[in-house]
């Protein structure tokens, strides 16, 4: 595969979520990923040969919790230079296969381990979920509108933001590290942590006083008039986020409001008598004819469009953003890179279908195979 990544071997243990979509996308910036997974059974309701968090990936079946299974995955392990674990802490030492095992069989191995909780504190052996976790960590009581309870952000922020890609950078930042001359090392990521981290501009506003704890009251939770959603005619929204004095004039052009006949844009006395303002004139037009309105205007307002019209906006289009693969429409790799471009797999591999050729790239006769499979090694 093209990418920056070529040339770099990712073993990932079979998860749910937010490991997966890790192995995904440095799958998708070229590296080679196998993917381990469970003898008898699928850890990831979403893993199929169509699924998208599987694409690319090369997947073999393994009973991890068998003596065999263990030395098969410390062979791959000394072939590899990134392991990717998504278990409870404790999980994979349990299994043989903890950070002071795998590092002793291959001095510079990345391991990767993508937890909830992080691996210490009074936490780190609780379930939760990516709500759970950003509501720990401070964003989720500041998502959501005035007086009303706070809204859950889809599993974006914790899973995804504080998780998966808080995992892949470690990952990057620890395989720069072995190759200026570094030996291996384990990366901790928790959403928890990733959350937080996310969120340090707004922890900084807070602590200065700009930004209060009132949910619905501040720049960007919905408290401004500049910054918000607004209904249109036909039931669709409008998203505008004028906040800039010279985008907010073009704003009040296009509204066809006079600036000297309403309060001033950061008057936050009067930022609801605004809202209201803006929200009637919204409701006079459709989405489309908005759309036309601020077309070409610094106005900074745009069409809120769901998962089934954004790939057919023109400007997704224009930057090929969307591509197929098993069937389904998924969003390109981002970033995009100039010289060392990533394609990403429009296929996905049957789970399990590299078992065999795996086992014998290890040394594994096809009669030892064939014994793997009898005893319930590998399927």
């Amino acid at each position: 595969m093209a990418g920056p990544l070529r040339g770099v071997r990712v073993l990932e243990l079979s998860g749910i979520g937010p490991a997966p979509f890790a192995g995904m996308y440095l799958s998708d910036l070229g590296a080679e990923v196998l993917r381990v997974g469970r003898v008898g059974g699928n850890s990831n309701p979403l893993a199929s040969k169509s699924g998208p968090l599987e694409r690319g990936k090369r997947s073999i079946n393994i009973n991890l919790k068998s003596d065999k299974g263990t030395e098969i995955i410390l062979k791959l392990v000394e072939e590899s230079d990134v392991l990717l674990e998504g278990f409870r802490p404790g999980v994979a030492e349990n299994m043989g296969i903890g950070p002071e095992i795998c590092l002793a069989a291959n001095p510079n191995l990345i391991y990767a381990r993508m937890t909830g909780w992080g691996q210490e504190g009074p936490l780190s052996q609780a379930a939760g979920h990516d709500i759970n976790y950003i509501g720990l960590a401070g964003p989720l009581a500041h998502i959501g509108r005035k007086e009303q309870a706070p809204s859950v952000p889809l599993n974006l922020v914790g899973d995804f933001g504080g998780g998966s890609m808080f995992v892949i950078s470690g990952i990057l930042a620890a395989l720069l590290a072995v190759k200026n001359g570094s030996s291996g090392q384990v990366v901790d990521a928790a959403m928890v942590d990733g959350a937080a981290y996310l969120a340090s501009p707004l922890f900084a506003a807070h602590a200065s006083g700009f930004w209060t704890n009132q949910r619905g009251n501040n720049l960007l939770d919905s408290g401004a008039p500049f910054y918000d959603v607004y209904e249109t005619k036909c039931g669709n929204y409008v998203a505008v986020g004028a906040i800039e004095p010279q985008f907010y004039e073009q704003l009040l052009n296009g509204l066809q409001l006079d600036r000297e006949e309403l309060p001033t844009q950061n008057d936050r006395d009067h930022w609801e008598e605004t809202k209201q303002k803006f929200a009637t004139i919204f409701l006079t037009k459709t989405r489309e004819e908005w759309s036309t309105i601020f077309d070409g205007t610094d106005a900074c307002v745009t069409p809120v469009l769901n998962m089934g019209e954004s790939p057919l906006h023109m400007h997704a289009e224009k930057r090929r953003a969307f591509f197929e693969t098993g069937g389904v429409l998924q969003p390109r790799p981002a970033p995009r890179f100039s010289k060392t471009p990533s394609l990403p797999s429009e296929e996905s591999e049957d789970l399990g279908a590299s078992t065999d050729r795996t086992l014998g790239q290890l040394g594994f006769s096809e009669q030892e195979i064939s014994i793997f499979r009898d005893d319930g090694i590998v399927s």
